[in-house]
């Protein structure tokens, strides 16, 4: 069973909200009490400010002394409460008699609350208590003479209540500000998660997930090497096959992530893509003695170069299947052309068969038969391998559909080879040069082409003349080189291309000798027999 996906929008906004939450939570648990103790400190020493000035008043002294004098210390005791906004301020003499109090009745009495005591005998403190005035913050002060005998205490009181609503007071500017934040931290969530899904083409986060490792499964199955970079010339991907070849090359000493392309790979210039945006296409480069077909692309987004990537095939397996398909090409083009002169013959029977042209009949089947015996003899004669034969033969025939005369001779005998792959060899070989020549005579008023074999020495000396206009002298130098070609067009210039390639895999030479009557192509190659000769 699947666990339920969440969006990358729900997952961001939740997480935001939750940290701003817990941390304006946390912020609001310290501040509040911080700002708690600050205000309830402050009017505590508001309370001993104003006790300790009111203790220090003359006229306060004078009244606990002289009994005449006792009215002053109402008058100023309420002078002072006004002034300072307290909620009372009260003088006791030494029997904790009230010489003053914000109630006038309440004069002359004992003072209530029971925390006096420790004032009396001469001690500055604060206290809590409840007194006629409710509960209160009280600052006691002792009244001292100038000899240093207490006369009596001097109690200043603040309000509990005003306390506690100073403090709420603050706690709700603390907690306005912080909903405030809240609110900015929720808006910004939502931006950033609008911001994510939107530099993430709208995808989630599972889906990126199974995105990147399709992505890797692909490049890891791909046959050919993939070797990508940043656009710091930084490795960033080389997938199985091109660990392969380079474990082949002797590169693979280290591992390549994260390493410059030059260092790892100096004979790549994959560097070069960074500062073009042109690639370079079926390029032939050696890795280390490993010979590759290599295609190199630049990687543009938004019209920037931001890496480039090169994908890569082992030469010799390139060559093989190229030489596999030309020689499928040439087998089927043969077979094509016996049927098709083989279909025209039947034709030319089956209408003498219905103008009852019985003795022509015979005659046709007879020219035939000996020119079948004569051609596919004399070939068959001379060449012993099965395969060349065959081939020769279909080449013959398809001169011959093409109205050219193509002319086979053999100066000695033609052994089969030791080595099967060589008949292949020689089939691409010949395979493109004749088509060039039947090609090339089209047109023309004598259109031949001579083939001759000869074999001495173990070593097959073929040649190929045909009687076309030739081949231009500044062509000729480079006729064997991929895409070059007399014709027009697409898709010409490999089949000179893939015999040069071929005669040099069996260690041979090819050359060619043209002018306006004629073009000789001359190929030598090594040919180990694979018997005695007959």
């Amino acid at each position: 069973m699947n666990s339920p996906r969440f969006k990358l929008s729900s997952i961001i906004i939740f997480f935001i909200c939750l940290v701003v939450l817990i941390s304006l939570s946390v912020t609001i648990f310290l501040i509040t009490n911080v700002t708690s103790r600050n205000i309830e400190n402050q009017l505590e020493q508001k309370a001993i400010n104003t006790s300790r000035t009111v203790a220090e008043s003359q006229i306060v002294k004078s009244g606990l002394v002289f009994s005449e004098m006792e009215e002053g210390i109402q008058e100023y005791a309420q002078a002072v409460q006004q002034a300072t906004n307290v909620l009372f301020v009260v003088v006791i003499d030494m029997e904790g008699v009230r010489k003053s109090h914000p109630d006038p009745k309440k004069i002359g009495k004992s003072f209530m609350g029971g925390d006096e005591i420790q004032a009396l005998r001469g001690k500055d403190y604060t206290s809590k208590s409840t007194g006629t005035l409710g509960e209160s913050l009280r600052s006691f002060t002792p009244v001292m003479d100038t000899e240093g005998t207490q006369l009596g205490v001097v109690v200043v009181g603040i309000s509990l209540e005003e306390v506690q609503s100073a403090i709420q007071q603050s706690q709700f500017k603390i907690l306005t500000g912080s909903a405030t934040g809240l609110l900015v931290g929720i808006i910004g969530a939502f931006w950033l998660a609008w911001y994510i899904k939107k530099s993430l083409f709208g995808l989630e986060p599972y889906s990126i997930a199974r995105i990147h490792e399709e992505r890797n499964q692909m490049l890891q199955s791909v046959y050919e090497g993939v070797i990508a970079i940043d656009v710091d010339s930084k490795v960033v991907l080389v997938n199985k096959s091109a660990r392969r070849i380079f474990h082949q090359a002797g590169l693979m000493t280290k591992e390549p992530i994260g390493m410059d392309i030059g260092d790892f790979l100096p004979g790549a210039m994959l560097e070069q893509m960074l500062k073009q945006t042109a690639p370079e296409l079926d390029e032939e480069q050696n890795f280390n003695g490993v010979s590759v077909i290599s295609n190199r692309v630049p990687l543009i987004v938004n019209g920037h170069v931001i890496g480039a990537i090169a994908t890569f095939r082992d030469k010799t397996e390139v060559n093989l299947l190229a030489e596999q398909l030309t020689g499928i090409r040439l087998y089927a083009d043969t077979l094509r052309a016996q049927s098709h002169e083989f279909m025209n013959q039947l034709h030319v029977l089956l209408g003498m068969i219905k103008l009852e042209e019985y003795e022509q009949v015979k005659q046709f089947i007879a020219k035939l038969t000996d020119h079948q015996v004569h051609e596919v003899g004399a070939v068959t004669q001379h060449i012993k391998d099965p395969v060349l034969s065959g081939f020769i033969i279909g080449k013959i025939s398809y001169a011959r559909e093409t109205q050219v005369e193509l002319v086979v001779h053999c100066e000695t005998e033609i052994p089969q080879p030791k080595d099967g792959s060589v008949t292949h060899e020689l089939i691409t070989i010949l395979g493109n040069v004749i088509d060039n020549a039947i090609d090339s005579v089209q047109g023309q008023q004598q259109r031949s082409v001579a083939v001759r074999f000869s074999y001495i020495d173990e070593l097959l000396e073929l040649t190929v003349t045909d009687s076309g206009p030739g081949i231009a002298l500044h062509m000729q130098e480079t006729i064997f080189s991929k895409g070059i070609s007399s014709k027009e067009g697409k898709n010409h210039g490999f089949g000179l291309y893939l015999s040069k390639r071929s005669v040099e895999k069996l260690e041979g030479s090819i050359d060619v000798l043209s002018d306006e009557n004629q073009t000789i192509f001359s190929i030598v190659v090594p040919y180990e027999a694979g018997g005695e000769l007959v």
